[in-house]
């Protein structure tokens, strides 16, 4: 299964409930902090959600 690498690029701080509860369950929470997950359409519907404060690396 292809691999995805998500990178937290925005503070969380004043954000609603809902998108600080993604960025906790990609594994996220501090700028700068990357994880790598399968790249499944569970997952890409997480990082839609809060593209404004994430971006995918290679």
């Amino acid at each position: 299964m292809a691999k995805i690498k998500v990178k937290q690029i925005g503070s969380t701080i004043d954000r609603p409930k809902a998108q600080k509860r993604i960025i906790e369950s990609l594994g996220l929470g501090k700028i700068s902090r990357v994880k790598e997950h399968n790249d499944t359409p569970q997952i890409r519907g997480m990082i839609f959600k809060v593209k404004h404060l994430v971006e995918v690396i290679n």
